[in-house]
């Protein structure tokens, strides 16, 4: 999947390089603030119940 990636960007080395890296933020910044707030509330570890 990398190398497909890699092979389908423009320009030289440096060049792709800086786009891999804008890539790779781009997908944790969307991961971070849209697909894991939309996922938190459907999962089972929200409910924590303490017997004391």
């Amino acid at each position: 999947m990398y190398g497909w990636i890699w092979r389908h960007l423009p320009g030289g080395r440096g060049l792709k390089a800086a786009q891999s890296l804008v890539l790779a933020l781009t997908v944790c910044a969307l991961l971070l603030f849209v697909v894991f707030p939309w996922v938190e509330p459907q999962l089972p570890w929200n409910d924590v119940t303490v017997d004391g």
